[in-house]
């Protein structure tokens, strides 16, 4: 295979994995102020943060990639909501504590077994990112995991919403482990893992944590959305981009 093809997957591969910390990075950020109290108010917003800096060294990557002039601010800020690949799970509204709980222990066990995984790429850029960011993933995922099993093993009203919210944003888990010729190219390449492998080992241990948190373990055969990583979102993805992008789209030129 060229060198040209293993660059063009390695950018939407990056992209992708950006897109991902990035939006979900945001949808944690609108909690500052508003979580239950004020040790979480500070967990979500660190969260945040850590996604964000991981999100930064994928755009980089992807920049230099692309090899076109484009920063890692141009492809946040100034690509279309058509241009993005995250998965639809990171996108989703989550008004409800609970809700936000369970989208971000979907992701975080995801998330730790990618980077784990990531850590022993042949590409050196996506090991680097991978060896520094497995860290924040697991502690990520010890945080996520806690408050799933208090709300889940705590009151009638806990485990009323937790489950609740397990069951409503099951249906967006299936597209993390999406593939395509790119993702096939780069594993074959040792780039990437086998994301079919991470897939079995992410419902064991989500699976393992639910019956623990006294809830129920849905199928895994259930039927699943997708659609983000081909750049068809939900309505939540507009209000995301109208808001995170506002300020650079108006004044394009500006500098801080």
């Amino acid at each position: 295979m060229s060198i040209d093809a293993t660059k063009k997957a390695l950018f939407n591969f990056a992209i992708k994995h950006a897109d991902d910390r990035l939006i979900l990075g945001h949808r944690l950020a609108e909690w500052c102020s508003t979580a239950p109290i004020l040790e979480e108010d500070i967990a979500m917003s660190n969260i945040a943060l850590d996604l964000l800096g991981q999100s930064v060294l994928f755009l980089k990557y992807a920049a230099e990639l692309e090899n076109s002039n484009r920063t890692e601010d141009d492809l946040a800020y100034l690509r279309t909501e058509k241009e993005f690949r995250n998965a639809l799970l990171c996108e989703q509204n989550t008004d409800d504590f609970a809700y936000a709980i369970a989208r971000q222990f979907f992701f975080d066990v995801y998330d730790y077994y990618l980077m784990e995984a990531l850590a022993k790429s042949t590409d050196e850029q996506i090991r680097g990112i991978a060896e520094k960011s497995v860290k924040e993933a697991k502690y990520h995922l010890r945080h996520s995991s806690e408050w799933m099993l208090r709300l889940g093993d705590g009151t009638e009203e806990s485990h009323k919403r937790i489950a609740e919210a397990v069951e409503f944003l099951w249906m967006y888990t299936g597209e993390l482990f999406e593939t395509d010729g790119d993702d096939d190219l780069l594993k074959s390449e040792g780039i990437i893992p086998d994301l079919s492998g991470l897939k079995a080992k992410w419902y064991e241990s989500v699976s393992q944590l639910l019956a623990k948190a006294t809830l129920d373990v849905p199928s895994i055969y259930l039927f699943m959305q997708s659609g983000g990583r081909k750049g068809y979102h939900t309505e939540n993805m507009g209000h995301i981009l109208s808001d995170m992008q506002y300020l650079r789209r108006l004044y394009p030129d500006a500098k801080w």
